[in-house]
């Protein structure tokens, strides 16, 4: 170990040295009592260091002469040696003081300004924004964010403002170090830690600094609004609640490892570097391993807490946070005596990969599950296919963590399975895709599953297959509205998702307007061998009569019927009106005459070609028509 710095002058007699070092004894002397040697004029304080240099050399030469002169001395040596001794003694009980009080007067906790990182580019989705907002996942969602900053309210390293004038920052790369002292400051430090260390006082030392900076960094802590939790209150904790807090962590951890922690590491390496073995590293530990443990009990509490859809994106944020800050854990914590907090962040980021994982499968376990049976009113949308589609593009905004996290294919059915009870997926169909892909593309499968299982409670066999029609349009459009999510889904699964809407559409058409239009045919209303014209006006007055019955049955039905999507709602009633009016203008032109000379006509040409054109209108609104089809015009 180096001598301590020495102050430029020349040597003291030891009896000066001890009269300096008593005139600042508080035990005896009112100016030591009442005035710091180091808010003195430089001189005094180079005096007093030069005092203590000379009384430790004088210690060291008595030592190093005890048993090599004979004894000639006799008791006079051991008399002045200990004099020495308690003179150094009080010198170091007045430099602890000193040492304390000018760490007390450059300790104030960090403004939250001066905290603040730069943006870190890879958290970047959420379910949850900055603000509180929450996304909801069953709300269509044109405006469902894609990106969510969770670092909105950070202020870049650019416009960061000093607390005070004292604090000055110097980068590097996404550590950002801030002069805790001013460099005056920190060379009294280091002269008094030197003197304290090189007399033995290096535990009196380490004790003042830490218990001083610890509080100043409690402080700064408390400051970031980080709340002092076990592992066990977290876990108690209502998700909502911990949604908030975990937003709060992220800024919180960034602001930890990257500047006060960082800072602190600084500050302890300028004032003990190379005055003893590794002092620094103890010092450094001393003062941020209770906040350091805080920070990332909150962080493991989460890694293990109960699993839930609803976490996955928090979980992701905070894996995405932590991974981004391992290197500046690695930079900050390098030191032997930190290798906990290094494991113990690695085991973390495992541990929210893992439950990453377990959340994506126990999701899709949940989505093949849904157990409600209740038809939703008028075949519309069903809120568990909106859940399930928003989530899987939030999903797939976090293609990048995910991809990585996610490297094993889904549990899938079989067709050779004979499973009734879970839905085949055979993966020869989609070589070449990722394994989230394969989920993402296995949890469409198990939602129309189970979709198609929830139509079969509808008793019309038309709203069973409006219902299939209307989610999957949904579905369609999700997958199409997404790029990402569109990208590793792929085309051709898409191409086969239309076919199953064209599907539904059709079978709509089949079972609803078959029927009404078998009573537009001419079969059964000719009469062979008569004297008349050849049309049974009975029959005919029947085939009217059943096409307005039926019509107006469809009508006052599926006016209920909502199709919330207003270009498949359009497109659904021009298909209808293609194939209805066309059929109805026909039939309308054969046989009206048959009718109309006859008695009571309006009783069974009840409507024009235009009355229909302008029911169809009514259909797929969602809502009762307020009053009766419109009468043709007399």
């Amino acid at each position: 170990m180096d001598s301590p710095e020495q102050t430029p002058r020349g040597p003291m007699p030891v009896d000066a040295a001890e009269e300096i070092i008593l005139r600042w004894d508080s035990t005896a002397s009112e100016d030591g009592r009442e005035k710091m040697i180091f808010q003195s004029d430089r001189d005094e304080i180079d005096r007093y260091l030069s005092a203590v240099d000379e009384l430790h050399r004088s210690m060291s030469s008595v030592s190093l002469s005890e048993g090599g002169g004979g004894g000639g001395g006799g008791g006079g040596g051991g008399e002045q040696e200990d004099k020495v001794s308690s003179t150094v003694q009080i010198a170091m009980a007045r430099l602890e003081d000193e040492f304390r009080n000018i760490l007390l007067s450059h300790t104030s906790p960090l403004e939250a300004d001066s905290l603040t990182t730069e943006s870190c580019s890879s958290v970047h989705s959420s379910i949850s924004s900055a603000d509180g907002a929450e996304v909801d996942l069953y709300v269509d969602d044109d405006s469902t964010p894609k990106a969510l900053d969770l670092s909105s309210n950070e202020v870049g390293g650019e416009s960061s403002r000093k607390s005070n004038s004292s604090i000055s920052y110097r980068s590097t790369s996404s550590i950002r170090e801030i002069d805790l002292v001013p460099s005056e400051a920190i060379y009294d430090l280091r002269c008094i830690a030197e003197r304290m260390i090189s007399c033995g006082y290096m535990r009196e030392c380490v004790q003042v600094y830490g218990s001083v900076r610890k509080s100043a960094v409690d402080a700064s802590f408390r400051r970031l609004g980080f709340e002092k939790l076990s592992i066990g209150d977290i876990q108690r904790l209502e998700w909502e609640a911990l949604e908030t807090k975990i937003r709060r962590w992220i800024r919180a951890a960034k602001a930890c490892i990257r500047v006060l922690f960082a800072s602190e590491k600084k500050l302890c390496e300028e004032i003990f570097y190379g005055i003893g073995t590794k002092i620094e590293d103890a010092c450094f530990m001393e003062t941020v391993k209770g906040p350091a443990l805080q920070l990332f009990n909150f962080a493991e509490a989460i890694s293990i807490s109960r699993r839930s859809p609803e976490k996955l994106f928090k979980i992701l944020d905070l894996h995405d946070a932590l991974m981004d800050l391992i290197p500046d854990i690695d930079v900050v914590f390098q030191c032997k005596s930190a290798e906990s907090i290094r494991v113990q962040a690695a085991e973390i980021l495992s541990r929210l990969g893992e439950a990453a994982r377990g959340i994506l499968s126990e999701f899709e376990n949940a989505v093949l599950r849904e157990p409600s049976q209740v038809p939703v009113p008028g075949g519309t949308i069903h809120p568990l296919t909106r859940y399930v589609m928003n989530y899987i593009s939030l999903i797939s905004d976090y293609k990048p963590t995910l991809s990585e996290l996610i490297v094993s294919k889904p549990s899938t059915g079989s067709r050779y399975s004979g499973d009734p009870t879970i839905p085949d997926m055979e993966f020869a169909e989609f070589e070449g895709k990722s394994a989230l892909a394969l989920h993402l593309i296995w949890i469409i499968v198990i939602l129309q599953f189970n979709l198609e299982g929830k139509s079969k409670h509808y008793r019309d066999d038309s709203l069973a297959h409006l219902f299939m029609m209307n989610n999957v349009h949904y579905i369609v459009q999700k997958v199409k509205g997404s790029p990402e999510l569109r990208e590793m889904i792929g085309d051709d699964y898409l191409r086969k998702m239309t076919g199953k809407l064209r599907q539904a559409a059709t079978s709509y058409q089949r079972a609803t307007w078959v029927r009404v239009l078998y009573c537009l045919r001419d079969e059964g209303l000719h009469v062979s061998g008569s004297f008349s014209s050849g049309v049974s006006k009975n029959a005919l007055r029947d085939r009217f009569k059943a096409f307005n019955a039926m019509f107006e049955e469809v009508h006052r039905t599926q006016a209920t019927w909502l199709v919330p999507d207003t270009q498949l709602r359009e497109e659904l009633r021009i298909s209808i009106s293609e194939k209805l009016i066309p059929a109805y203008r026909s039939f309308l032109g054969r046989f009206r005459s048959h009718i109309e000379s006859g008695r009571h006509p309006e009783n069974y040409i009840k409507y024009s070609v235009e009355d229909l054109e302008t029911a169809v209108l009514d259909f797929f609104e969602g809502y009762p028509v307020s009053q009766h089809l419109r009468r043709r015009s007399q």
